[in-house]
C-alpha cells in the first residue's frame, strides 16, 4: 500500500481545521472541535491523526509511523461573533463527510462557499433584532412597554457600538462602551422623569452584554479535560464581565452627578399572570437571539420553546425560596436536556438551542443590585459573588443537562426499537432478532 501524496495529506489536514475555527469560534467546546476535526480526517482516509486545541490556536499532527516525519499544521483561531448559520452549515457538511456523501475536494469547496458567502438578512434586521431582545428582557424582567420601548433602543445602541468598534478595539473596551451607553439611555429616561424604571433598562442591557460571553464553553472545556483552554476562555469573560461592570459603574457616577434617581430593580412578581408574561418575554428573547446571530426561523421557534421551559422552572424553583442559583442551575439542566432531544428534530447543533435559551437566565439583577449598593458606599460584593455563581450554575447544569440527555435518548431509541405494539404517529419499527430475522411472537409457531 503507498503512502499518501503529502498534498493530500495537508489538503485534509487544512480542511479539518477551518472546520474546527468556525466551530470553535461559534462558541463549542474544545473537546467537541477536536473530535469534530478527528472525525472528519478520519472520513478522508487519515489515521494517526493528534488534535491540540487552545482559546487562540488549532493544530493537527500526522505521522503515520515512526520512521516519517510527522506532518503539522497550526491555524490561528479567529475572534468573530457568533453566527449559526455557519454553524449549521458546518455541522452539516461534516455529517456528509462521515456517511460518505461527500468528497474532500468538495467539502473543501463547501468550507471556502461556507465562510465566505454574505447573509441573506440585512444588517439593519440584525440590529432590530438584539433591539428586540433588550425589549423581550425588558418584559421578563417585569417592565412595562415603555421601559421595553427604552431598552430596545439601549440595545440597538450597543449593537451599533459593537460593530463599528469590533475590528478596532479590545472586547473589554466594547463592552465597557456598551455598558456606560445603555446606562446612560437609563439616565436620560430618569433625568426626563418618564414614566419608566431605569433600572430594568440597564438590567436588560447587561444581560444582552453578558450573552455573548462564552463561559458556557469555559465551563465545558474545564470539565472535559482542556484547562489551559478552559483558562483562556475564563479569563476572557471575566475581562468582558469586568468591562460591563466598569461601563455600568461610570453610567451610575453620571447618574449621582446629574441627581438622576436609578432604582433598585425588581424583576417583577412571581404570580400566575406575571409569571407567564415574564416566561413568554423569555421566549420571545431566546427567538430574538437567535434570530440576530443568524439561525434560522425554525431553530429560533425552537430555542423559544426551550426558553419558556426552562424561565418556567425558574420560577417555579425560586418560589419554593432556595435561592436563584438552585433555580438556574435546575433551569439549565432541564435546557440541556431538552435541547439535545429537539436538535435533531429541527436538524441543528444543540448549541443553536441552548445559548439563546440561556440568556433570559443570565445574573444581570444581581449584576446591577452589586453596583447600586457599591455607588451607594454599601457592600454589594455578594450581589456581584451572587452572579458569578449563577453564571457557573447555568454553564454547569446546562453540560450536566447534556450528559443526562445522551443515555436518556440513546435508552429511548433501543425501547422505540423493541416496540411491537401500535405507534400514534410515524412508521412501525420492526425490531431484528439476532440472526436477522424478526422476533417470534406469541402467536406465531
Amino acid at each position: 500500500m503507498s503512502a499518501p501524496d503529502p498534498r493530500d495529506i495537508y489538503s485534509t489536514l487544512d480542511l479539518a481545521l477551518r472546520i474546527g475555527d468556525l466551530m470553535l469560534s461559534s462558541g463549542a467546546g474544545a473537546a467537541d472541535v477536536a473530535a469534530t476535526m478527528l472525525a472528519v480526517t478520519h472520513a478522508c482516509g487519515l489515521q494517526r491523526i493528534d488534535a491540540d486545541v487552545t482559546f487562540t490556536e488549532l493544530s493537527l499532527q500526522h505521522q503515520p509511523n515512526l520512521e516519517e516525519p510527522a506532518s503539522i499544521l497550526i491555524r490561528r483561531v479567529r475572534r468573530r461573533p457568533a453566527d449559526y448559520a455557519e454553524l449549521i452549515e458546518v455541522n452539516r457538511l461534516v455529517q456528509d463527510l462521515i456517511d460518505g456523501m461527500a468528497t474532500r475536494d468538495g467539502a473543501r469547496e463547501r468550507i471556502a462557499a461556507i465562510d465566505s458567502a454574505d447573509h441573506p438578512r440585512a444588517r439593519w434586521l440584525i440590529t432590530v433584532g438584539w433591539g428586540a431582545v433588550g425589549g423581550s428582557l425588558a418584559v421578563t424582567l417585569g417592565g412595562g412597554l415603555v421601559v421595553s420601548g427604552l431598552a430596545f433602543v439601549a440595545a440597538c445602541g450597543i449593537d451599533l457600538v459593537g460593530r463599528a468598534t469590533r475590528s478596532r478595539v479590545p472586547l473589554f473596551y466594547q463592552q465597557t462602551a456598551g455598558g456606560l451607553l445603555a446606562t446612560l439611555v437609563a439616565v436620560g429616561a430618569a433625568a426626563t422623569q418618564i414614566d419608566a424604571d431605569p433600572s430594568l433598562i440597564v438590567t436588560a442591557s447587561i444581560i444582552i452584554l453578558l450573552a455573548g460571553i462564552g463561559l458556557m464553553g469555559a465551563m465545558a472545556d474545564a470539565l472535559t479535560g482542556y484547562p489551559l483552554t478552559a483558562n483562556a476562555r475564563l479569563l476572557d469573560a471575566l475581562l468582558a464581565t469586568v468591562g460591563v461592570i466598569a461601563g455600568v459603574a461610570a453610567g451610575l457616577t453620571v447618574a449621582e452627578l446629574a441627581g438622576a434617581d436609578m432604582g433598585h430593580v425588581e424583576p417583577g412578581a412571581t404570580g400566575l399572570a406575571q409569571g407567564s408574561v415574564m416566561t413568554i418575554g423569555a421566549g420571545l428573547a431566546a427567538a430574538a437571539y437567535g434570530l440576530a446571530c443568524y439561525a434560522p426561523l425554525r431553530a429560533s421557534t425552537a430555542a423559544a420553546c426551550v426558553a419558556v421551559c426552562g424561565q418556567a422552572i425558574f420560577l417555579a424553583v425560586d418560589g419554593f425560596s432556595l435561592g436563584q442559583t438552585w433555580a438556574a442551575a435546575t433551569a439549565a439542566i432541564v435546557i440541556g436536556t431538552i435541547s439535545h432531544g429537539i436538535a435533531g428534530r429541527v436538524r441543528v447543533p444543540p448549541l443553536v438551542l441552548i445559548v439563546p435559551a440561556i440568556v433570559p437566565l443570565l445574573p444581570g439583577v444581581s449584576i446591577y443590585r452589586g453596583l447600586a449598593l457599591l455607588a451607594e458606599g454599601e457592600d454589594g460584593v455578594l450581589d456581584l459573588a451572587a452572579a458569578g455563581a449563577t453564571a457557573i450554575a447555568l454553564a454547569a447544569g446546562v453540560i450536566l443537562g447534556q450528559y443526562l440527555a445522551q443515555p436518556i435518548r440513546r435508552e429511548g431509541s433501543r425501547l422505540e426499537s423493541r416496540l411491537a405494539g401500535p405507534r400514534l404517529a410515524g412508521p412501525l419499527l420492526k425490531r431484528v432478532g439476532r440472526r436477522g430475522r424478526p422476533p417470534i411472537g406469541p402467536n406465531d409457531a
